[in-house]
């Protein structure tokens, strides 16, 4: 009505004014024309009060929620992380206090500066802090932190010019801790943010884009365990998202405590005596020896006492998120890739280790027997003159039984099992290899195990698809696989677990390296209890038959003199690997004591040369420790060793 008044008001006074009027216009076209201006008037009202009673009343309590979201912040706070132990409750991880540096995203994409300045200060680059603020699967309104373990230096500066830094915050994070650095490292792995596969899988779990996770060794497999469940802290904060007060804490359940079946001890030994190992056969005529393995196991359980793995690292270098210079160093081929776990993730040739494999395999099948001799001239002529295979020792070992041969190494003795097998058909070297676990992963509590490989008629043809001439499986083939060559291939690991099999008298069991799970209050919430594999299917006959052989190999075999003075009998096997374009593998597996046995030890030095002279001294060194030999530094074995 107001407007019409205006309209009629301003009539009249033209009128008064002598203003002349349309004379086609009448006070009737004037009213009419009002009356449709009212009714848009009171239309376009209507709308805007309708609009506002229904933002009000109907969507009142979700504008509401949201506008406490502006005011209210949900921070996370992550659940500090189990300890991990050794078997005699050495700390071998921890956690200690830290400082990370977190930044809104919505704050950052206004103020472009902030990013700039942070990435001075930090030593990022400015591509990296984007890339942590606009990744995908998080939450837009969460900080998200950009920065771990971050030195005090710029946690001062920050802390000062405020600011400078609208929408950074400094936040008390539990940092992981490697006391001993690169000792164990393998075994115990080391964490980084999560990735976005990693969170598409465990993001049902409750993790959110930038939590740390384990990435390797028991760190990974034992996450579940290990993490703890988080906590979180509502606090209002004011428009520059700076925090005002805290209004609701919920506090995080720590994670629970690892014991390992490690004994750090030992384990200390087993990567001192690997490294001096292969600085020895590099010192010697083995130049390229640059890396190895050494197992330790309970041949009681399958608990693994050690695991070494040579080069190493420092899981430290991964707190905070390591720098993009450390991994280039890490993952550069000239350093070995320290952080390939050679134990059990490298499957190698085994040489004539494998022996044991092959020779109760033939002692089951009946096709020897103890007793049975044969005359090693150097050269074997199974397959005619033409296809004569030479044995390591040239000048031959004259007649051999089985057990001398397996003192000696004999490669004719086992040549000539390995053609018993071919003509027995049926591919039986390949189905014991399989009975002993190779080809497959053995179960380990560790991530990223080998299988190992056991070549047969159909891996060879699909293994030779483009080169139709290598397709056709040949007796050599077994032949050459009864004494550990050809295409086999095997773990350090799965050869401790087969050695194991033997000293225990036939019972393959599940290796494992956590002994138990312990909640905070000290109650053990998993026992990693042994497990039964396999049970070989042999006469004890024949693994005692096998354990003589072991036996004499150290005391007047390929090992003899390598265990001179040691004050128990010890059995063992060495190993010498051939790889073409390579100097030659060196391993030894043995176990102590040789009637009773406690450990077994297994090694092997990538072209380290001869498995007594390289392989052996370093078992030897790991078997004192374990059972508390003294010893006067290591000893060098003669280099004629197989």
């Amino acid at each position: 009505m107001g407007l019409m008044n205006r309209e009629y008001r301003k009539y009249i006074e033209e009128e008064i004014a002598g203003k002349s009027l349309d004379k086609s216009q009448k006070p009737e076209d004037i009213k009419g024309r009002l009356f449709g201006f009212v009714v848009f008037a009171v239309l376009v009202f209507s709308v805007l009060l309708g609009r506002l009673w229904f933002m009000q009343v109907m969507q009142g309590e979700s504008y509401q929620k949201q506008a406490d979201s502006n005011r209210r912040r949900i921070i996370p706070i992550d659940a500090p992380r189990g300890y991990i132990y050794d078997r005699n409750h050495k700390v071998l991880v921890s956690n200690r206090p830290g400082l990370a540096i977190s930044v809104m995203p919505t704050i950052a994409q206004v103020n472009k500066g902030v990013i700039d300045r942070l990435a001075v200060l930090t030593g990022m680059t400015t591509k990296e802090i984007n890339d942590k603020l606009s990744a995908t699967n998080a939450d837009p309104l969460k900080p998200r932190v950009i920065k771990r373990d971050v030195d005090k230096k710029i946690v001062a500066y920050i802390s000062e010019h405020q600011a400078d830094f609208p929408g950074v915050d400094l936040t008390v994070e539990t940092i992981r801790e490697y006391p001993l650095g690169n000792l164990s490292a393998h075994v115990v792995g080391y964490l980084g943010e999560i990735s976005n596969d990693e969170l598409k899988a465990k993001k049902s779990d409750g993790y959110d884009m930038g939590d740390v996770v384990g990435k390797t060794g028991v760190e990974k497999a034992y996450e579940w365990a290990l993490r703890g469940t988080k906590g979180s802290q509502q606090v209002e904060v004011n428009a520059a998202g700076r925090p005002l007060r805290v209004l609701k804490n919920i506090t995080p359940n720590p994670g629970h405590d690892l014991i390992l079946t490690i004994d750090i001890g030992i384990q200390e030994a087993a990567e001192k005596a690997l490294a001096n190992g292969i600085a020895e056969a590099k010192a010697g005529r083995f130049k390229k020896a640059n890396a190895g393995a050494v197992v330790v196991m309970d041949p009681t359980n399958g608990e693994v006492v050690a695991l070494a793995s040579y080069p190493t690292y420092d899981p430290n270098l991964f707190l905070g998120g390591i720098s993009s210079k450390n991994w280039e160093t890490l993952t550069n081929p000239s350093s070995g890739y320290p952080l390939n776990d050679r134990a059990i993730m490298a499957a190698y040739p085994s040489g004539s280790t494998f022996k044991v494999i092959t020779g109760i395999g033939a002692l089951a099948d009946g096709l020897t027997t103890a007793s049975r001799t044969i005359n090693c001239t150097g050269t074997w002529t199974g397959f005619g003159a033409e296809w004569a295979k030479s044995c390591w020792l040239k000048s031959g070992h004259g007649n051999v039984d089985f057990i001398s041969a397996v003192a000696q190494s004999c490669d004719s003795y086992f040549y000539q099992l390995g053609y018993e097998f071919e003509k027995k058909g049926g591919e039986r070297l390949q189905y014991w290899a399989r009975v002993f676990g190779i080809g497959k992963q053995t179960g380990i509590d560790l991530p990223s195990e080998a299988t190992g490989r056991v070549p047969d008629k159909k891996w060879k043809k699909e293994f030779n698809k483009d080169f139709p001439e290598y397709q056709t499986w040949v007796p050599g083939d077994t032949v050459n696989m009864a004494i550990g060559q050809g295409d086999l291939l095997l773990t350090p690991l799965q050869l401790a677990m087969d050695y194991s099999a033997v000293a225990n008298g036939g019972t393959i069991y599940k290796p494992h390296t956590v002994r138990s799970v312990v909640n905070s209050d000290g109650k053990v919430v998993y026992d990693n209890k042994p497990v039964v594999t396999q049970k070989l299917p042999v006469s004890q006959e024949a693994i005692a038959t096998m354990k003589e052989g072991l036996k004499q190999v150290v005391a007047n075999g390929t090992a003899a003199g390598l265990f001179s003075g040691f004050p128990m009998p010890v059995a063992g096997k060495t190993g010498t690997a051939e790889v073409q374009g390579k100097d030659d593998f060196a391993w030894f597996a043995g176990y102590a004591p040789a009637d009773n046995p406690k450990y077994v030890a297994v090694c092997v030095i990538e072209q380290g040369g001869h498995g007594g002279s390289a392989a052996g001294p370093v078992v030897r060194s790991v078997l004192a420790k374990a059972l508390n030999v003294q010893e006067q530094g290591m000893v060098k074995a003669e280099d004629a060793s197989r």
